[in-house]
């Protein structure tokens, strides 16, 4: 192959491999990232479409004591039953009733990772353990929340899913790892509170982001995907 051929394939390496290699981390280094790198990946992020430029994203970057004091109120409210119960999802994330083939990949990548953390069918102790780890942002240096104006439409939350892919290709690019968490839809009122903002938006959802702590088992949990003729449909006539 000519120089000019290994040249133009280069950039096709380096995108894929920033995809390919992402993963939700679940256990992060403590290691700080600077606030330059924060502004750089948010900077591409936002060069995501968006219906008539509309840019829906709205993001908060949470950092030492600030992190520190949203995880601290949420998980204050998690160990407490009565003040648990309430709080309730801003919104429904998935569905009230589950259909295969998503009830069984739900159910595998649960037994998945309970596996690797070595954490029995039946101990609902350490699972919730584990589930309140979200609120600590899995110990990242980096909290991120989104928001999004409640005055736009379901357009505009498919634009923002691709913002946060961006973000999150982006962060590998650099070295950096991130988990995109619906956990803290639930303490919406919360966390709008705590950061000062404004009814009018919606929390869309949060993110750690850091360096991937690759010590704890849980990192090592890829999960599988579907190989594209099981879910592409080509039709040429």
């Amino acid at each position: 192959m000519s120089t000019e051929g290994r040249d133009s394939l280069a950039p096709v390496a380096i995108v894929d491999a920033a995809i390919s290699s992402r993963h939700a981390i679940r256990a992060f280094l403590p290691d700080p990232v600077p606030r330059a790198i924060l502004e750089d990946i948010l900077r591409v992020a936002s060069c995501a479409p968006s219906g008539t430029n509309t840019q829906p994203w709205n993001v908060y970057v949470l950092t030492g004591a600030a992190l520190g004091r949203v995880s601290a109120q949420i998980l204050a409210i998690y160990d407490d039953p009565q003040q648990l119960a309430q709080h309730t999802d801003e919104y429904l994330y998935y569905p009230e009733k589950w259909v295969e083939p998503y009830l069984s990949r739900r159910r595998k990548i649960g037994m998945d990772l309970y596996t690797l953390l070595q954490i029995g069918r039946n101990d609902k102790e350490k699972m919730r353990a584990q589930w309140a780890r979200n609120y600590r942002f899995f110990d990242a240096p980096v909290g991120l929340v989104f928001f999004i104006d409640r005055a736009l439409a379901q357009g505009s939350w498919l634009d923002y899913g691709m913002f946060l892919q961006n973000i999150m290709v982006a962060a590998r690019a650099r070295g950096l790892d991130t988990c995109p968490q619906a956990a803290f839809i639930q303490f919406h009122e919360v966390i709008r509170k705590q950061l000062g903002v404004d009814s009018r938006f919606s929390i869309v959802c949060g993110m750690s982001l850091g360096r991937a702590d690759v010590t704890h088992p849980e990192n090592a949990l890829v999960t599988e995907r579907q190989p594209v003729e099981e879910f592409a449909h080509f039709m040429a006539e």
